[in-house]
């Protein structure tokens, strides 16, 4: 059976289960990690998920990376929201995942992003311009956006000369920071981050010009026996879930 369909056909029970039970049901903190590109709208649909179960989602956010470090060290994490595919993936591989749990929950888009009006053109030509002092980009070692940051940047041709402005945040967060505060001028960022903004200027990459940005949800084998954990799985395939998903510039399967 395809992993989608079981893990769909588990869910929408574990879902039933929580909704009918409440608070009894689900009464203890739910430990998630998220990636930190996810921020917003992990908020968002954590509580709807508590209003509806009376379950308290603790949210974590940070880069993927880091995470998955600390999960193989015994972290008390429950339920893994990865930035990419690779991690969840390997978590299942290496024995720290439920088999059969793994989807795509969103589709990240890369953008190119500045405070400044007019700095970013619609086809990103100010990378190879080089009108600036500072880029900021997350660290490929740790999150997924980084790596698609550098892949772009390779594509263009332009990587090798960049180098020398890149700043490196610890997360996507951290990058989106350095935008905001002024200490780099410009950086790739998750659209997510900069959907609801009105000003500065952005280059929403090409989508050709890396690797999709599939970014994966697993069942974590310290969440195994906890329905709350199998429920919040499942309620990321609800619609209202799929909604706040797309109304943050995420592509869903």
């Amino acid at each position: 059976m395809d992993h989608r369909i079981a893990r769909r056909t588990f869910g929408w029970a574990a879902v039933v289960l929580a909704l009918s039970f409440g608070s009894q049901a689900m009464a203890a903190d739910l430990p998630v990690a998220v990636a930190a590109n996810f921020t917003e709208p992990a908020k968002e649909i954590a509580a709807a998920f508590e209003a509806k179960t009376h379950t308290h989602v603790a949210l974590s956010f940070g880069a993927s990376g880091q995470f998955y470090a600390q999960i193989s060290h015994g972290a008390p994490f429950e339920v893994f929201l990865s930035a990419d595919a690779d991690r969840p993936a390997q978590a299942e591989k290496e024995g720290f995942a439920v088999p059969g749990t793994r989807f795509t929950y969103a589709v990240g888009r890369l953008v190119l992003f500045s405070k400044t009006a007019g700095l970013v053109d619609g086809k990103g030509a100010v990378l190879k311009s080089g009108g600036f002092q500072k880029l900021a980009i997350a660290d490929p070692a740790v999150a997924p956006y980084g790596v698609a940051a550098v892949k772009t940047m390779t594509k263009l041709g332009v990587y090798d000369a960049l180098k020398p402005k890149l700043v490196q945040g610890t997360s996507i967060n951290q990058t989106y920071q350095f935008v905001q505060s002024g200490a780099a001028e410009l950086g790739f960022v998750a659209l997510s981050q900069v959907i609801a903004e009105t000003g500065g200027s952005r280059w929403v990459v090409p989508e050709a010009d890396h690797a999709p940005i599939e970014q994966q949800a697993v069942l974590l084998k310290t969440g195994q026996d906890d329905a709350a954990a199998k429920a919040f799985l499942a309620f990321l395939e609800r619609p209202e879930a799929r909604k706040v998903i797309a109304r943050y510039g995420y592509g869903t399967k």
